[in-house]
């Protein structure tokens, strides 16, 4: 059986997670481990599809008790996956209408165990910058101190999650042009750099 290790990776939208799990992922296979990566909200789509739900912005709109049906289900879904280095890009909060909802509750938390969790980071006007050019999805538009309310809230949250699991946390500072050296930490963090 394959001891796995399980990185929880999280950020805002903007901050760069997959570019930096798609770097890391490449140092490890360099090194020959195997590794997978998951999108949890990827795997709640495809729970939501069986509901009818059809697309992604619209799944994060409906009733909490809806989308926590989802996230259980996809969080059962990913903890049967058995590889080397399981690397898990989610989020910490979805803001929705009925205000900012843990991404990561307890049962979720649980079911994932994670042996890691990383909070990629990056300045508000980066992400801002990133959530425009981004055409893939349909971003809600906010100000940068709407940014730094979500980054404050992301690393309150980061904190409840290392108690709940044990696992330890890092920030990791996703500046432009600097991804290499990010992910470069994020690998050595793993302890395989």
């Amino acid at each position: 059986m394959v001891d796995t290790k399980r990185v929880i990776i999280v950020g805002i939208p903007g901050v760069g997670k997959t570019t930096i799990v798609d770097k890391v992922k490449k140092i490890l296979n360099n090194k020959g481990v195997s590794t997978k990566y998951v999108v949890f909200g990827s795997v709640m789509m495809e729970e939501a599809n069986k509901i009818g739900v059809k697309d992604r912005d619209d799944m994060r709109k409906l009733p909490v008790n809806h989308q926590r049906k989802l996230q259980v289900a996809a969080s059962t879904k990913i903890s049967k996956i058995i590889t080397e280095v399981l690397f898990v890009d989610t989020h910490l909060f979805i803001k929705t209408n009925d205000g900012f909802w843990p991404g990561i509750p307890y049962d979720v938390a649980t079911a994932l165990s994670p042996t890691h969790i990383f909070l990629v980071i990056a300045q508000p006007e980066e992400i801002i910058k990133r959530r425009l050019n981004d055409e893939s999805r349909r971003r809600d538009l906010v100000t940068e101190n709407e940014i730094m309310e979500e980054l404050e809230i992301a690393k309150n949250m980061l904190s409840c999650l290392a108690v709940i699991t044990g696992a330890p946390i890092m920030h990791i500072q996703n500046t432009e042009g600097k991804a290499d050296k990010a992910a470069s930490i994020a690998a050595a963090a793993l302890g395989m750099n």
